[in-house]
């Protein structure tokens, strides 16, 4: 059986669910308004129906006569049902002229009136266009299948192109966080003393008679920069500590 292709519809078909009814073999259908048809638009159904579905399973049937009526009512491939069925290359070789020798033949015949009449599968809603044979595989990504019934898988021809996703914005996060630590007025000075004392040797001690500043560890340096209480040989001594920073001071 030929993949399904096409999208067709009438204005004359109208739609708006209305109730449920239940199938013979259990599974519950949902039903639109009838369609306007004449014999002529049932017997065509029925053929559709009749070639293309295990004719034992209602579900089934109701299903193909579902994509038909889909297909009618999108409006793309002819005005009637016997348009849909008839376009070339899109259902069962000889649908509109094969005799139809089977037992199965009323059964089908009731489940394309109750098409007609406004019955649909659940699982084949208006955008279910297509169908093929169960068990064969294809290797498009845009078939989005929504059931197998009667030996067929019914689906959805999706778009192939995908919306392209925003780029992060991370640029107002990036420049946050390459920003520098504020600190509290006083203690940048105080940690800059504590820094230098740590890591900084000292020059020559200017007053022979003073404390070697090297030889104040970094926790007292500290504690006398944030008392600003220095002597005034540590005080000339830490200037020239600063003076011989590498690095630039901080402001």
């Amino acid at each position: 059986m030929p993949i399904v292709i096409g999208i067709i519809a009438s204005p004359v078909v109208m739609s708006g669910c209305n109730s449920t009814s239940k199938l013979t073999d259990g599974v519950t259908t949902s039903s639109v308004r009838s369609y306007g048809y004449t014999a002529q638009d049932k017997g065509c159904l029925a053929r559709a129906m009749f070639f293309e579905s295990n004719r034992s399973s209602r579900d089934g049937l109701v299903a193909v006569g579902s994509v038909v009526m889909n297909r009618l009512k999108s409006g793309e491939h002819g005005e009637t049902v016997c348009d849909v069925v008839g376009q070339k290359g899109q259902f069962a070789p000889g649908v509109m002229t094969r005799p139809m020798d089977s037992k199965a033949l009323p059964d089908v015949t009731a489940a394309a009136e109750a098409v007609l009449k406004g019955e649909r599968h659940p699982k084949v809603p208006e955008n279910v266009m297509f169908f093929h044979t169960a068990g064969l595989k294809f290797p498009y990504k845009n078939m989005h299948y929504t059931t197998v019934a009667g030996g067929n898988a019914f689906y959805e021809k999706r778009s192939r192109r995908k919306a392209q996703p925003a780029a992060p914005e991370v640029a107002e996060t990036m420049m946050a966080a390459a920003e520098e630590p504020k600190t509290l007025p006083g203690v940048a000075e105080a940690e800059l003393v504590a820094s230098v004392a740590a890591t900084v040797p000292a020059p020559a001690p200017i007053d022979s008679g003073s404390t070697d500043i090297a030889a104040i560890p970094a926790e007292a340096a500290l504690e006398s920069a944030m008392s600003f209480q220095p002597t005034a040989s540590q005080a000339d001594q830490i200037g020239a500590l600063i003076l011989n920073q590498d690095r630039p001071v901080i402001q």
